[in-house]
């Protein structure tokens, strides 16, 4: 099984990406902070990225996810983030990385779970506030380098996929997993 990331600051368009490439047929992985975010929003907390345990909970999930989909039959999965990507926000974040963060970190990278090329999505060069998403434009580029480094200090390889189409967006994906 192939497993690719498909990554980039908040508000890059990832979710219509993924979105287009599950309608396409293949297997996709959700990410797991915005339903963080939504449970801790339905439970009264109102930014539960104030929490230091915030980076857990979300690196659970996505262990929770990924291990859930490893049993699937797909020949490609897209996998919305991944644990480097909850490593970035911990950065973005200012916290430490946790004990269990770390290990899941090393995890991944022990057992190649993912491809090495990762999809890195680039803004549109505006950012649509939401529930989820109270960021900046300023702050969608600060932490969209945040990502490309962390990313690059995984050793990950990132395919830039710039701002266009949805359309041209998915068939740039498509013809790089050829």
């Amino acid at each position: 099984m192939r497993r690719f990331i498909i990554t980039g600051a908040p508000g890059a368009g990832k979710t219509a990406i993924i979105r287009q490439l599950e309608l396409d047929g293949f297997s996709v992985v959700e990410e797991a902070a915005t339903d963080i975010i939504a449970a801790a929003h339905a439970q009264g907390t109102v930014e539960p990225w104030t929490y230091p345990s915030f980076i857990d909970e979300i690196a659970r999930l996505q262990k929770d996810r990924e291990i859930r989909a490893s049993h699937q039959p797909d020949e490609v999965q897209f996998h919305d983030r991944s644990l480097v990507c909850t490593a970035a926000l911990a950065v973005y974040l200012g916290y430490p990385f946790s004990t269990f963060l770390a290990c899941e970190l090393e995890r991944v990278k022990k057992e190649a779970i993912y491809q090495s090329r990762v999809f890195f999505i680039r803004n549109l060069g505006f950012i649509t506030p939401t529930e989820a998403r109270r960021i900046s434009f300023e702050e969608t580029v600060r932490f969209e380098k945040i990502h490309e480094d962390t990313y690059r200090e995984f050793g990950f390889e990132l395919i830039s996929v710039e701002a266009g189409s949805l359309a041209e967006r998915v068939s740039t994906i498509k013809a790089a997993i050829r």
